[in-house]
């Protein structure tokens, strides 16, 4: 049994909805830091769900304060063009990504 979390974001604040994702200001400084945590194996999945408005990550961490703190080095987080919606364990019971 793996336990995991859902982190769900949304886009907001001083987003500018004209302009794509890759647009936005500070978005190399951002693909910077989710790159790293991926490389760390903090992020394991993650990306916008229908709509564009929300994010969703499947994060390893050991606890909801751990993901907090790492959160808040993001500099979207910190300029509030991503705010945290929620953040929920998740207990995988089916896994079937290792099946041919």
């Amino acid at each position: 049994m793996t336990e995991l979390w859902l982190v769900r974001r949304r886009r907001g604040g001083p987003w500018d909805w004209s302009r794509g994702l890759r647009e936005q200001d500070g978005f190399e400084e951002h693909a910077e830091i989710m790159d790293r945590w991926v490389d760390e194996g903090f992020i394991l999945l993650g990306g916008p769900v229908e709509g564009d408005k929300e994010v969703v990550h499947v994060v390893d961490a050991d606890s909801e304060d751990a993901i907090r703190t790492k959160l808040n080095e993001d500099n979207w987080t910190q300029d509030a063009k991503l705010e945290t919606v929620s953040i929920e364990g998740w207990t995988i019971l089916l896994d079937g990504r290792g099946r041919q």
